[in-house]
């Protein structure tokens, strides 16, 4: 029993870890960091696992998978909402070309072109 409860958390928790990036698709408004065929897979399994809980019906397939085809289902609608702006972001920063080379940051306005030549012992 102990290990089927450690299971079933195990499982909701895999279904819920894509979750985490969902503040960040809202505050940006850009599914650029969320994986669309993640959710799509994640998606399909939760509803054939939901599927096959529901012949004999068995509580302990059908609830965990059960959340995570609500789970998967949330994110999908998610990237189907902010796909179009992600395009449009995207279509922004290219127009924009802004690019830095890490040989033109300047830390602390100083740059020091000596190498000193001392070393220190530890």
């Amino acid at each position: 029993m102990v290990v089927g409860i450690v299971a079933i958390l195990g499982n909701i928790m895999m279904y819920a870890s894509p979750l985490s990036v969902m503040k960040l698709v809202i505050s940006t408004k850009s599914v650029e960091y969320m994986p669309f065929f993640l959710s799509l897979a994640s998606f399909a399994n939760g509803v054939a696992w939901t599927t096959y809980a529901f012949l004999p019906f068995d509580p302990f397939i059908a609830v965990p998978n059960g959340l995570g085809t609500l789970f998967s289902l949330a994110q999908l609608l998610l990237y189907a909402t902010y796909y179009g702006s992600t395009k449009r972001i995207i279509a922004a920063r290219k127009e924009t070309k802004v690019e830095m080379n890490l040989s033109e940051v300047v830390v602390n306005g100083n740059v020091d072109t000596k190498k000193s030549s001392s070393t220190r012992a530890f």
